[in-house]
């Protein structure tokens, strides 16, 4: 990872301009979206990249009432809310597991 540092003032609004070079190091372009992380007295930018809500996996990253899911997770929530065989008592009316398995 190659280090390099600038100084910027941030304006009025709080916006700062990030260099070219530093763009093109994180690969970032016009309409990127990217995370602003406090670390202490740092701040961390890095370019935004979704992950799964439960086991921050970032292959195959779906929405799912509003929360991100990777497909393998999606997967085992749909064979484990699926009803089985002597389990059709698994949910309940609201939809909601009665218990965990």
């Amino acid at each position: 990872m190659e280090i390099f540092g600038t100084v910027r003032k941030v304006d009025a609004t709080g916006r700062i301009a990030l260099p070219a070079e530093m763009r093109r190091t994180l690969g970032l372009t016009g309409g990127d979206t990217v995370e602003i992380v406090s670390e202490g007295a740092a701040l961390v930018l890095r370019k935004y990249q979704p992950t799964c809500f439960f086991c921050s996996g970032a292959r195959d990253i779906y929405i799912f009432r509003g929360k991100n899911i990777c497909r393998r997770c999606l997967e085992e929530l749909e064979l484990w809310s699926a009803p089985q065989a002597g389990h059709e008592d698994r949910m309940t009316s609201s939809g909601l597991p009665d218990q965990l398995p």
